[in-house]
């Protein structure tokens, strides 16, 4: 686009021989303006000839096109203005397009974020809005006024601003302004809502905004809201806003990904990506290419069932990924070939070929959404990944992949590339001569992932050796230079950090492989003995005393022993010297449990932690008189509801891993099905037994999270490693983190328990509202874990069916509780929880159940080996889920105690509940206390 400073042009329109047959159009002077028509990407329809010198003014189409957005009616009067001064009368203009060609743009228009993405509203958000504008109207102090715009008057518009702080005001489930926000633009987005010119998608600025009601004007527009009505509104918010509260952050989300790219802020770029990681469509591409695209996908939304959104043989402009709804994909000569659903992507290959569609899609049912990705994008991103890769080879093989770090806006990474994939010893080698002996601040993250996640792919004595080769890598040099001796120092020196770095990142973990203790006393020896290391004498000091720690509180545990006892009671500490609750359960720890068989005989077995299967098997076999070969045997638990879970051999921490209820059996591999539970398993494990009325409900909150608090303190980040690619793997225990996740699993079966064993209804509505508000104080101790369990056991269908009891639950705490479960809703990857806990600071305990999924999301959604290199790039995400347990416990608890009133009482109460986990025993019982009502 340029703006004429000064000379004079003519402007000429030709044929295809331009000297033959142009035709002079007219002669643009100072202050004229032309080429808009980059603006909606159309070619020049017509010839710009100098007459003279010329000054000009440029403004680049990127740059015209937010100056266009953000002042389209002055923009509109300057271009009207100067078409009709340069002699561009409604005439010319009409032969100009009649003769001037078009051009489809390569990709679609930009769609509005201003405007609906239905055609009309639908039933519930209708009834929202209705209810949310008569409770305005009636407001006498409402910010819903009549306002003069621009000379004409508006009925019944409000500001941004005051409509956030109005509906801030009305629920205490609207804790942020930013959450209000997003609520109004889930109204705006289905057409209830509406910016009064059709500009702006909702906004806290002060953009004026009306309800779709005024703009249709009528009777049910004008006058106050009678009585009735008011009272059905308020009875309508009360039920239903929990809902609009649920909708805002994805109607957020699809509002910005309406928006042009340009006009996307940094915070709002993270909200996209973040979403994008849990895409399955995406889960093969690397992180910096994940960020990217946050910044160039596009929202589409499509109303009607029956829309062809492309045509087999037409030209590929787009890649597409539905993120709701289903579509057909029709070949000419077959019909439908396929149905794709949600999560599924199509029209990737005619870009990657450069081909016409292969097929035609068309939407098979109303309002589906899509992300979209336009072919000048694919290009640059994904088709010419590779150019943004660096790939060192030895012996004409890859042996390190690094890529290029993407510029976030606002960031600064000292580091150019990223490991994507490598050997590891590669990746080992780079990480000493780069990643460390540099001032960068912080731990960098390529070292973090490595330290956290190298168990998987470089066992520890591996990765011992590599070090010491590393640091003894003199030993056979005879002749040294100077360049050469301060080369060697400094990769001494870079093991030193490494070794530092390590204890930093997993604490004792680094010290249980004896190896690892002998090279520590081995570089301590070393530094000692050359005057080049002095300056690594303090971190070899710190690193040796960090080892002594660790070896002392080794001895003083040894010995220790626990015991799983017979009636279902969680594992507890045998003997030891250490007080159970500051525990951590050691592979060599031996524990006591028994063993049956088909005829429900047993016999009790002392093992340690470590002890594989095959050898519990084997013993148990032998003690019970089984006469069979071991290859006959297996070892099985047999859960309260008489499912069976067969153990592998080479399977580790067994007794630890049982269900709540569950017993462990040994028996022929074809009797599996002569096993059955024992009577005792479908009756409450063993507890005190204590009158729940008269135990504080806060006090009960402080000591379940002290207690969680415990048992999370003792699970170390390898833990979930174990878990996710198997503990047979590694053979290696995950006892801390199997006695962690049963807790989680008794509490939330004690709440389900406890209200189904309660025969008087008085009795079970006093209990409902006390596990209400047991959830509220483990929210308010950040017990995410424990709050997570009560709110799921209160939402069992064995509890959620007492209706009864619900019906005289006061409406205060049902509506507390229905901001709970909109909390732990799991829609959109548990995006309610991801956000609300993203805003705390630790000390905190975190949902386990959902770490773990992310962990088993990156390791089941991304191979381990690519090409025979290691993928780091799922090592990173799989660092990610661990870094957060590490966040979560990165300040001590500290809590302050509520008034004690019977702390031994609960102490004691809270540390084995009474807990039955079969879910058919309960719903019977369920409906013992309530029978179904008949209609």
């Amino acid at each position: 686009m340029l703006f004429r400073r000064s000379c004079t042009y003519n402007v000429e329109q030709s044929t295809r021989h331009y000297a033959k047959s142009a035709v002079t159009l007219c002669n643009l002077g100072v202050g004229a303006t032309f080429g808009e028509s980059v603006l909606h990407d159309l070619p020049r329809d017509s010839t710009v000839v100098t007459k003279t010198t010329c000054e000009l003014l440029r403004v680049e189409q990127q740059d015209f096109r937010l100056i266009w957005e953000k002042n389209k009616e002055l923009m509109n009067d300057i271009f009207t203005n100067c078409k009709l001064k340069n002699g561009f009368g409604p005439s010319v203009q009409a032969t100009a397009a009649a003769t001037s060609p078009t051009k489809r743009p390569l990709s679609p228009d930009h769609p509005n974020p201003a405007l609906p993405i239905t055609e009309t509203p639908s039933p519930a958000m209708n009834r929202m809005g209705w209810a949310l504008r008569t409770l305005l109207v009636a407001d006498n102090s409402s910010c819903l006024k009549d306002r003069k715009v621009s000379g004409k008057l508006i009925r019944k518009c409000a500001p941004g601003t005051e409509l956030v702080d109005w509906l801030v005001n009305l629920s205490p489930i609207v804790h942020t302004r930013a959450q209000a926000a997003g609520m109004w633009q889930a109204l705006l987005e289905e057409g209830v809502l509406a910016h009064v010119n059709k500009e702006q998608p909702f906004k806290d600025k002060c953009f004026l905004y009306r309800f779709r009601l005024d703009e249709e004007g009528g009777t049910a527009a004008a006058g106050v809201p009678q009585a009735e009505d008011l009272g059905a509104a308020n009875e309508h918010i009360r039920e239903a806003l929990s809902a609009l509260f649920q909708r805002g952050p994805d109607a957020t989300l699809r509002m910005i990904l309406r928006k042009p790219s340009h006009e996307r802020t940094s915070e709002e770029l993270e909200l996209v990506f973040e979403e994008l990681v849990h895409i399955a469509a995406l889960s093969h591409l690397s992180t910096s290419i994940k960020r990217e695209l946050s910044s160039i996908f596009v929202f589409e939304a499509h109303a009607q069932a029956g829309t062809i959104l492309f045509n087999q043989g037409d030209e590929g402009r787009s890649w597409y990924i539905l993120l709701k709804g289903s579509v057909d994909v029709v070949i000419h000569g077959k019909g439908t070939v396929a149905t794709l659903k949600t999560g599924d992507d199509f029209g990737k290959l005619a870009l990657i070929n450069d081909a016409p569609r292969a097929a035609t899609i068309v939407l098979k049912e109303n309002n589906c959404h899509l992300l979209r990705v336009d072919k000048e994008h694919f290009n640059r991103i994904l088709r010419d990944v590779e150019a943004n890769t660096l790939r060192l080879q030895e012996h004409g093989k890859d042996v390190l992949v690094l890529e290029r770090v993407a510029k976030q806006r606002g960031q600064h990474s000292a580091f150019k590339y990223t490991v994507m994939s490598g050997t590891p010893a590669k990746m080992l080698e780079h990480l000493l001569e780069t990643r460390l002996g540099q001032s960068v601040g912080g731990m960098d993250p390529f070292l973090d992932d490595f330290l956290l996640t190298h168990i998987v792919f470089m066992p520890v004595v591996q990765l011992v050796d590599e070090l010491a080769n590393y640091f003894h890598c003199d030993a056979h040099e005879d002749a040294q230079t100077p360049e050469d001796r301060e080369y060697i120092i400094n990769f001494k020196k870079r093991v030193i950090q490494f070794m530092q770095k390590w204890v930093m990142a997993v604490r004792h973990a680094a010290f249980e492989e004896p190896s690892v203790c002998d090279f520590i006393e081995d570089l301590a020896a070393e530094v000692e003995a050359d005057p080049d290391l002095n300056e690594e004498t303090s971190i070899v000091h710190n690193v040796l005393t960090q080892m002594a720690r660790y070896q002392e509180d080794r001895n003083q545990n040894a010995g220790q022993k626990w015991k799983l006892p017979p009636n279902g009671q969680p594992i507890c500490l045998f003997s030891g010297n250490a007080t159970p609750s500051k525990t951590v359960i050691r592979p060599d720890d031996d524990i006591i449990f028994r063993v049956y068989c088909a005829d429900h005989t047993y016999c009790t077995l002392r093992f340690p932690m470590h002890t594989t299967a095959e050898l519990i098997k084997a013993c148990a076999a032998d003690k019970l008189q089984l006469n069979r070969g071991p290859e006959d045997l297996v070892l099985v638990e047999v859960k309260s509801n008489g499912e069976r879970s067969v153990f592998k051999d080479n399977d580790v921490s067994i007794p630890t891993g049982l269900s709540l209820n569950g017993r462990l059996f040994v028996s022929v591999k074809d009797h599996l099905d002569a096993l059955t539970q024992l009577q005792e398993q479908e009756c409450p494990t063993e507890g005190v037994d204590i009158d729940l009325e008269i135990l504080s409900t806060k006090e009960l909150a402080y000591h379940i999270t002290l207690f969680e608090w415990d048992l999370f303190w003792a699970v170390h980040e390898y833990e979930l490693l174990y878990h996710t690619f198997g503990r047979h793997h590694f053979g290696k225990i995950t006892a801390n983190l199997d006695v962690f996740l049963r807790r989680f699993n008794e509490v939330q079966y004690w709440i389900v328990t406890e209200l189904v064993s309660t025969p008087s209804l008085s009795k079970r509505v006093g209990l409902v509202r006390k596990f209400i508000k047991l959830a509220a104080y483990c929210k308010e101790y950040q017990n995410l874990n424990a709050f997570f369990a009560v709110v799921m056991g209160l939402s069992n269908m064995a509890v959620s069916r007492l209706q009864q009891t619900w019906e005289k639950i006061p409406s205060k705490f049902r509506k507390i509780f229905q901001e709970f479960e909109a909390l732990i809703d799991p829609s959109r990857n548990h995006r309610a929880y991801r956000v609300f806990v993203g805003k705390l600071q630790p000390p905190l305990i975190p949902f386990m159940p959902l770490l773990l999924k992310d962990m088993t999301f990156a390791h089941e959604g991304n191979k381990t080996s690519l090409d025979g290199l290691v993928n780091f790039e799922k090592m990173h995400m799989m660092a990610q889920t661990m870094r957060t347990i590490r966040f979560c416990r990165s300040r001590s608890l500290g809590l302050e105690p509520p008034s004690p009133k019977s702390e031994g009482e609960v102490r004691s109460y809270i540390s084995s509940f009474r807990v039955i986990d079969n879910q058919r025993v309960l719903t019977a019982m369920s409906q013992k206390v309530e029978p179904t009502r008949k209609l």
